[in-house]
């Protein structure tokens, strides 16, 4: 049985642990308000590029001025998934969901006969995935060291993806993501982003379609456009993460100081009844001995 003054430093360690959890929760919840506007405000913004890509891809229909990146390369045999987590941990199962969802979407694919290959953008997806997919993993990019993630950072990364595609690295592109809902729910979102996936067009959104003319060509268009369309994709991913991060940390430290508070009551109950216990025999000493005199 522990003795008093191992309750005593336990009781302060776990005090202290809980100051650690609460100021953290203070802190996410600090961040999560500006990182849940700045997702909030990119979802317009891509919704929007999807709905121009998809009038232009409709204006150019099955022709042959469509760039590689909107038709592909004809072949799904080689898979590049772009693995997007957070730098850091104690946010629950914030990591392990991404990682988990793209895990799995890996084994299908080598278990019908693809090549695989992975790109993990935060540091928490390559510690996760190197166990089972060391070898797929052909780069990490890590974001540890900038303070608030910009578009800057998502371009490079689709400049990157780009270039693997003209150098004939893969023939499908897929980005994993969590798609922020809200504190408590984060959904593992894949995406697909070469080629580019068509997006639903105005007549399926129930919409009338609008004639248009284009000015260049809309292969023109196209050519700048779709890698344009890349990295706001990413970027969104990026701030979905950010917000899901924050979101998920503020809930985990939450529960961490409520099971530190469950941790130092049932330690002072340990606490005082064995000191209670000791007083008490301490009093059947005093008295037994003043008996026997």
């Amino acid at each position: 049985m522990a003795s008093l003054k191992d309750l005593r430093n336990r009781i302060a360690s776990v005090k202290a642990t809980q100051k650690i959890t609460k100021a953290m929760q203070m802190v996410a919840a600090a961040k999560l308000r500006r990182a849940q506007e700045a997702a909030e405000a990119a979802r317009p913004y891509s919704q929007r590029m999807a709905a121009v890509l998809a009038n232009i891809t409709q204006a150019i229909g099955s022709g042959g001025d469509a760039p590689a990146l909107m038709t592909g390369t004809g072949r799904d045999d080689v898979h590049l998934l772009v693995v997007a987590t957070a730098e850091r941990g104690l946010c629950g199962g914030f990591n392990s969901q991404i990682a988990r969802f793209a895990r799995d979407h890996a084994r299908r694919l080598m278990a019908s006969g693809k090549t695989v290959k992975i790109i993990t953008v935060g540091k928490k997806g390559f510690d996760l995935l190197r166990r089972d997919f060391g070898a797929q993993i052909i780069d990490r990019v890590e974001l540890r060291d900038v303070k608030q993630v910009g578009f800057a950072n998502a371009d490079a990364i689709g400049r990157k993806i780009i270039k693997l595609f003209e150098e004939g690295q893969f023939d499908v592109c897929t980005l994993f993501y969590s798609e922020f809902k809200s504190v408590i729910a984060q959904i593992p979102t894949a995406l697909q982003i070469v080629p580019a996936a068509a997006p639903a067009t105005a007549a399926q959104a129930g919409g009338a379609t609008a004639v248009y003319e284009y000015e260049p060509e809309p292969g023109e268009i196209l050519s700048d456009l779709i890698p344009r369309n890349i990295s706001v994709q990413i970027f969104r991913a990026l701030l979905e993460n950010a917000a899901g991060e924050m979101g998920a940390k503020m809930s985990a430290m939450d529960n961490a100081t409520r099971n530190a508070g469950d941790m130092i009551n049932k330690l002072s109950i340990t606490y005082n009844r064995q000191r209670q216990a000791q007083i008490t025999k301490e009093l059947i000493e005093i008295i037994s001995g003043a008996e026997a005199l």
